[in-house]
């Protein structure tokens, strides 16, 4: 068989499995799975994996469903995360977020795009892979790992800590509008806290106000982002910090505020460290003069089987070199799939890499359905010809990156 011959008929069968992804992905929107609820959609999943005669399916102790396809010395992951966002106001949505729409081509609802499309692609591609042979010296385990909008990349350090795989490539199912993504910046998670002391309201020379403390290291970090574009990077871009939460204490509503906090989301681009964020907050003007403790912050939550995996909320910069086999074979994969070279870019917002590639050293790449845009927003969607057209990538890439490392 030519490789024109073979690209075609895993174009067809892709075709022909199309209304199956349709109606799962449909079926997972339809079942909400916030981080730590995402029990019911595991179930809904494993059904499918148990329908489709995957050679074998279990579920680890962290909560993530892992089925495998074929046999031999190459282990090659096609991850995805199925926990979601929340919908937020309700009122902003013109669609209902877990119905699952369908129409003119679009797949509507929570998750969609961010991310059960892509694990919908993935389950049909392995199986498509493994239909045409194309997994000779391979297995490939498709997961459908948990808890990745709370604390990105936690079900891959549990999974490789814990041994539960030991993969030679992941690939990354998020939203890549079906380009080849080789990284992204890290991030992480600070709190800022000012101390004051509370009085009566009526009197509030008598006390000292922690909101008072606390404004101009608002100022400060505003200041802060703007410099942080001196560090940019060619590719990743520059670092950046935002202030995405305030909040005070007092004894009541009639008092000064004694304690007041801002929680930073702090992008980190190629070269800023853990450390030298956490310096560059402490060296603040407004930080130094109210006495400002500098924190960075823990992950400690249950996963739905009761698990507590803890980690810092450190979330390191990863990224591919474009000579990479992994690379190599996802951009040959993507040409098969789409007919034409495709885009080799980047994520803007984090995924599990930073665990698989940033933390384990383990080769990652990404392609997958939909559009990062759409992530997280009222308008979530994957258009269904995505879904095609990524089965196709996920069931040739076994063959590629075992060829690539030839």
């Amino acid at each position: 068989m030519t490789s024109d011959d073979l690209r075609l008929r895993v174009a067809r069968r892709a075709e022909h499995y199309t209304p199956d992804m349709v109606r799962f992905l449909r079926e997972m929107i339809a079942i909400p799975s916030e981080s730590g609820g995402e029990g019911a959609v595991i179930a809904r999943i494993k059904d499918e994996l148990a329908r489709l005669r995957f050679d074998e399916v279990k579920v680890d102790g962290l909560g993530n469903v892992l089925a495998r396809v074929g046999e031999g010395p190459t282990v090659i992951v096609l991850d995805g995360h199925v926990d979601t966002v929340g919908v937020g106001d309700p009122s902003t949505w013109s669609r209902d977020p877990y119905l699952g729409e369908l129409a003119d081509g679009v797949i509507y609802g929570r998750g969609a795009s961010d991310q059960e499309g892509g694990l919908a692609a993935a389950v049909y591609g392995a199986k498509i892979a493994r239909e045409f042979g194309l997994l000779d010296g391979c297995q490939v385990w498709v997961t459908g790992t948990v808890m990745e909008e709370d604390c990105d990349g936690l079900c891959w350090q549990y999974i490789l800590r814990e041994k539960v795989l030991t993969p030679d490539v992941v690939v990354i199912t998020e939203p890549t509008n079906l380009g080849v993504y080789r990284g992204h910046r890290g991030r992480m998670e600070m709190e800022v806290r000012t101390q004051g002391l509370s009085c009566h309201g009526s009197a509030p020379e008598r006390g000292i106000n922690a909101v008072y403390k606390m404004a101009p290291i608002v100022a400060d970090i505003e200041r802060l982002n703007d410099r942080l574009a001196v560090g940019a990077d060619p590719f990743l871009g520059k670092g950046s910090v935002t202030i995405s939460e305030i909040r005070s204490t007092s004894p009541s509503l009639c008092a000064v505020a004694d304690s007041c906090t801002i929680h930073l989301d702090r992008r980190l681009t190629r070269g800023e460290t853990l450390d030298a964020a956490v310096a560059q907050v402490e060296a603040l003007p407004g930080v130094k003069a109210a006495g400002g403790t500098v924190t960075v912050l823990d992950y400690a939550i249950p996963s739905y089987t009761g698990l507590v995996y803890p980690t810092r909320k450190y979330y390191p910069t990863w990224l591919m070199d474009e000579s990479d086999p992994a690379i190599r074979a996802a951009v040959e994969a993507a040409g098969d799939a789409l007919g034409r070279p495709p885009l080799v870019g980047k994520w803007t917002f984090s995924t599990n890499g930073i665990a698989t590639r940033g933390m384990h050293g383990v080769p990652t790449v990404g392609f997958g359905p939909g559009d990062e845009v759409y992530a997280h927003t009222p308008s979530d969607q994957c258009p269904v010809d995505h879904l095609t057209r990524a089965a196709h990538f996920y069931a040739v890439f076994p063959m590629r990156f075992a060829s690539s490392r030839r």
